[in-house]
């Protein structure tokens, strides 16, 4: 379980590390919501992924 947490951690802070100098570079309205889009689809992953047992 600790492991998940952890890799839930560092998967979400590296697509914000990824993503997040492109949309405060451009500014661009559009761009902000496909990347808050693809922020919260990774968020419900990691809920979801913490919520199933290990195999």
């Amino acid at each position: 379980m600790n492991f998940k947490i952890v890799a839930g951690i560092v998967a979400v802070a590296l697509l914000i590390a990824f993503v997040a100098p492109v949309v405060i570079k451009l500014k661009d309205g559009a761009l902000i919501v496909v990347a808050l889009i693809g922020l919260a689809m990774v968020l419900t992953d990691v809920w979801q992924s913490l919520g199933t047992k290990d195999e």
